[in-house]
């Protein structure tokens, strides 16, 4: 079967080599059908067209693009639309393959930083969008197309080949086409559970070879960017379409936890807005960036993954009234109490960057237990991992030359690996007590969801800074 460069991106080439095959949930081979492209495409087609997409075809050619969709309809983070460009081509003297390509556009304008390049949300066919073709505001956007090009308005966009639909698409076809259908051992080790109905965005390169069932990940971040709580959504979903139930920690106030609960339960409504957004903790008078509008939207998004039956938790684990090692402790025990007895989920954990950490040590205390270690001495399976970006914005709290407190956007300096969404792991721990990295690409500040305490997130109205230029 041919192998694809696509597993061996040059970015992580540098990082750690190439194998042929590796555990993950994006596959690094083409499905190849044993049938030519006339008998193969009719299928292709029909299939589309069954699974509520609107295709238009290209004439004498073997090619399709589905009209804009537009997912979560109704909900707060709502605006993004998806389309695919398919195309199949002759492989070898009788086969073809089917190239899909996947393009995301987001309209919604709480994306507006310069740099940003992610899409919000995934499907949003169910109580909230029942028919899957959208609402009027899609009609409308789709009417707006000429020639072709999208013309689909907004600030963040995505284009990228979709090789899980492609295997998607072809272990639904290749019973129907031939009797012989390949041996399961024959595909790459990707699963799906549902069909169409759910859209998780870019495959995340990596991803499955540390999300899995009696995991438990610790997830270091840069508090205040968009990327960051964005990369765990777009993860839990494709971790939760692999069958993976997933639980969430977020370093917020224990004190929170029946509100994220209640919330993740409910339908969304402006009352359940409020009691979620009516904690201290989204008011604080120095917001650090943990209390931003991206976690928000994590946690929406969340809400709309529940929504949908699909199996995800999350859970509060900050201890803010501790200082130092007291809190480490208290947090790796809220941390140990909702992972321990979890076998059969994924525990994605996500914290300021110090946290995590496996080894003895910070830079001004040479004993210092960071939350990492104390979880990692009690569970066989912990693996922590560090944030990588390139340079870009976060909203970060600094202390200023007269000692006060200074939050607000700020540069932020780091490596140039692309814009795609990966996670390397190293060859073992590193110094620093970590197993690899998670890169989110170019971070864009995300500003507080509330701000001086008026008004509740969510609320593209929601007050905002004067804005500044960054320091």
């Amino acid at each position: 079967m041919r192998r694809m460069a696509f597993g061996c991106l040059l970015l992580l080439a540098a990082l750690s080599g190439c194998s042929s095959r590796f555990v993950d949930f994006a596959p690094d081979e083409e499905a190849v059908y044993a049938q030519p492209v006339e008998e193969v495409w009719p299928q292709v087609r029909a299939w589309f067209a069954s699974n509520g997409f609107t295709v238009r075809d290209t004439e004498g050619v073997a090619s399709l693009e589905t009209e804009w969709r537009e997912e979560f309809v109704g909900s707060r983070i709502a605006g993004y639309w998806h389309r695919y460009l398919v195309v199949a081509q002759p492989e070898g003297p009788r086969g073809c393959k089917v190239v899909i390509t996947r393009q995301t556009r987001s309209a919604n304008t709480a994306l507006k930083a310069p740099g940003s390049q992610i899409v919000w949300s995934v499907d949003g066919r169910t109580q909230d969008n029942p028919t899957g073709f959208g609402s009027e505001a899609a009609l409308t956007e789709s009417l707006r197309q000429a020639g072709g090009d999208a013309a689909v308005q907004g600030q963040s966009q995505q284009t990228a080949r979709d090789l899980v639909m492609e295997w998607k698409l072809f272990r639904k076809l290749s019973p129907v086409l031939a009797q012989n259908a390949r041996k399961s051992s024959d595909t790459p080790e990707v699963k799906v559970t549902r069909e169409a109905d759910i859209e998780c965005g870019v495959p995340i390169l990596g991803l499955g070879k540390v999300v899995r069932p009696g995991n438990v990940v610790l997830m270091g971040e840069l508090h205040g960017t968009q990327q960051v709580p964005h990369f765990v959504s777009q993860g839990t979903c494709q971790a939760l379409l692999q069958g993976i139930p997933v639980t969430v920690g977020l370093e917020v106030p224990v004190e929170n936890q029946e509100r994220l609960r209640t919330f993740l339960s409910s339908a969304g409504r402006p009352e359940d807005w409020a009691k979620l957004m009516e904690s201290s903790f989204w008011r604080s008078p120095y917001p650090d960036g943990r209390n931003s509008e991206a976690v928000v939207w994590l946690i929406e998004s969340l809400r709309k993954l529940r929504g949908q039956g699909l199996d995800v938790e999350v859970f509060a684990f900050d201890h803010p009234a501790l200082d130092g090692e007291a809190r480490e402790e208290a947090m790796a025990k809220t941390v140990l109490e909702m992972a321990g007895g979890a076998s059969k989920r994924a525990v994605l954990v996500l914290s300021g960057n110090l946290h995590p950490r496996q080894v003895k040590g910070l830079p001004w205390s040479a004993d210092y237990r960071p939350m990492g270690l104390r979880v990692a001495e009690r569970l066989p399976r912990v693996f922590s991992l560090d944030i990588a970006y390139k340079s870009g914005t976060a909203w970060i709290c600094a202390v200023d030359g007269q000692q006060k407190l200074d939050c607000g956007v700020k540069p932020a300096k780091g490596q140039d690996n692309g814009e795609r969404y990966f996670v390397h792991l190293f060859d073992g721990r590193n110094g620093q007590g970590y197993h690899g990295i998670f890169y989110v690409g170019t971070v864009s500040a995300s500003l507080p969801a509330v701000y001086q305490g008026v008004e509740p997130a969510g609320d593209a109205q929601a007050s905002t800074p004067p804005s500044q230029p960054a320091r």
